[in-house]
């Protein structure tokens, strides 16, 4: 595994984003932004995607405790289905920057659009999350904490399985919306069954 790059701009406080659920039929995007030590390193933190389960949760334990800032962010169903999952990924980073406890210099994204954070300039980058630590952590974070969110809502929706699934569109989730139809967290704005069936909201 190639060892991760500590940061894109030198001697500025630099703030690593990413979000989790973009493609999920049902729950929150979750973002999260992670500023690390020059010096941080570890050697299996990687784009969250990557990881096993039980490696994520570990990872964050070590990141929580080694950062010297970190915040997470939550842009709800219902702001997905207002403003589309993109402004709303956007909003979600946004809102973790916002929580940072220190001023941060510089932001570098994940991915290749971001919507300006203030004055605080940024660089998007492709594929960020398995080149530059602060990126990979915050993955780990914006993954670990939204399926932990996504398992609070598996107990008062259990049809769809939202505590392996995460509110992903699997087969067992889609068989579970033609059975018992949307729930709560739903997002209508997407496209939940292949068929597209009429659905009463």
């Amino acid at each position: 595994m190639n060892k991760l790059l500590a940061y894109y701009k030198k001697d500025v406080v630099e703030a690593g984003c990413d979000e989790a659920g973009r493609g999920c039929l049902a729950g929150p995007v979750v973002a999260a932004a992670v500023v690390l030590p020059a010096d941080f390193e570890h050697p299996l933190l990687n784009d969250s995607k990557q990881l096993p389960e039980d490696t994520r949760y570990l990872l964050r334990e070590y990141i929580l405790e080694h950062a010297l800032a970190w915040a997470v962010g939550f842009a709800g169903h219902e702001e997905i289905d207002s403003i589309n999952i993109l402004n709303a990924s956007f909003l979600a980073m946004h809102r973790a920057v916002e929580q940072l406890s220190c001023q941060v210099q510089h932001l570098i994204i994940d991915g290749n659009r971001f919507k300006k954070f203030r004055e605080v300039p940024h660089q998007c980058i492709v594929k960020g999350d398995s080149l530059y630590y602060s990126i990979a952590a915050a993955s780990v974070l914006a993954k670990t904490y939204r399926d932990d969110h996504m398992r609070e809502l598996h107990s008062e929706c259990p049809y769809y399985r939202w505590d392996s699934n995460k509110g992903y569109p699997t087969s067992a989730h889609r068989d579970a919306i033609r059975q018992f139809g949307l729930s709560a967290y739903h997002r209508r704005s997407f496209r939940l069954l292949p068929e597209q069936l009429e659905m009463e909201f």
